[in-house]
């Protein structure tokens, strides 16, 4: 173990042991960077037309927004997202705001870093439902123009799998939200936020959601990428809840690592502009905030709070909600004369 992991290590056991003081981190105004990814804006454009581009799916239906909508909560607002040929998930799409600050992704954590989740969409059989990448670049290669940027951005036969993840997590890096209320709180300006939701952040220590929810994403203490930070849900299972929304069905981690240990286990979720991200939990099936507090208290602390603490917690979170930079449309590449989406 390096001295960078105990450190950080060391910082999420003193998130458990002292909770309140570092529940108040801000976001930071840039996240993580990779030493192997630097970030240049031509690469930053470059990954956001790929982002948008429906033509990287096997019949130019489905982009990375399509689940992931920028120009919304980085959701989709579904239960389960619908891939091709109108086929749905078995998870509910997590927001990517902010996903930069989190060490792994998806909600099993199964991809170390964003550039290797980027690739898994591209040949999963219900979302972009490409049989491997070399069909995605195949395709991109019939664009002269999409060519040209992945030469300039990465240098000759610039346009391979690694590059084309590369980009796109670089344009995901940018998706960050500092300066919600609460982080102007958490720096010091008092009146950034509301009576009621300061009593909420005190409830939200108070009653163990920091355990969980810690550090400046509120999704466990920032630990080097590919580590990842996982709880099992839910732990307690005995409750009306569990059975009404189906919360035990999935068995979480386990599904991508087979390890006993991993069985209902999952990535703790960043609840930065949660309020913005329903319906909630893997798999979608709890359809307002308040509700998921609700749950949460149930399933996690075996708590049942009274409404005026709903109310107070939800407040809480709603100060969250961070500022969404402009983004602007780009135009794609485009083949004259022609398509490159096969008849289905």
């Amino acid at each position: 173990m390096n001295a960078r992991t105990l450190k950080l290590l060391l910082f999420a056991l003193g998130a458990l042991i002292s909770g309140p003081a570092l529940a108040f981190e801000p976001l930071p105004d840039q996240p993580p960077i990779p030493k192997d990814n630097p970030q240049t804006t031509a690469k930053i454009e470059l990954g956001k037309k790929l982002y948008l581009d429906p033509r990287l799916s096997v019949d130019g239906t489905v982009s990375c927004n399509s689940c992931h909508n920028v120009m919304a909560g980085g959701d989709d607002d579904r239960a389960t997202s619908a891939g091709v040929n109108g086929q749905r998930g078995g998870r509910n799409a997590p927001t990517v705001w902010n996903a930069a600050f989190l060490s792994v992704q998806f909600w099993d954590g199964r991809a170390n870093s964003l550039e290797e989740q980027a690739k898994g969409p591209l040949i999963n059989p219900v979302e972009m439902g490409n049989p491997d990448h070399d069909t995605v670049i195949k395709r991109l290669k019939q664009y002269p123009e999409y060519v040209a940027a992945f030469n300039d951005v990465f240098g000759k036969d610039g346009l391979n799998i690694d590059n084309l993840a590369k980009a796109i997590a670089s344009f995901e890096r940018m998706l960050i939200t500092p300066g919600a209320p609460f982080d102007r709180y958490a720096k010091g300006e008092k009146k950034a936020i509301a009576k009621k939701a300061r009593q909420g952040a005190e409830l939200f220590q108070k009653i163990g959601c920091i355990t969980c929810h810690s550090g400046p994403a509120f999704a466990g203490p920032p630990l080097p990428e590919g580590t990842g930070f996982f709880q099992r849900f839910p732990t307690f299972a005995d409750n009306e809840f569990v059975k009404k929304y189906e919360l035990d069905q999935d068995l979480g981690r386990y599904e991508a690592t087979k390890n006993e240990a991993d069985k209902h286990m999952f990535r703790v979720p960043t609840l930065r502009n949660v309020a913005m991200t329903a319906p909630y939990f893997h798999n979608g099936k709890v359809r307002t905030l308040d509700e998921a507090v609700r749950v949460m208290a149930k399933t996690q602390l075996n708590r049942d709070l009274s409404d005026d603490a709903v109310e107070k917690l939800v407040a809480f979170l709603e100060t969250l909600t961070g500022p969404f930079p402009e983004l602007t449309l780009p135009r794609l590449p485009e083949k004259s004369g022609t398509t490159t989406i096969s008849a289905h």
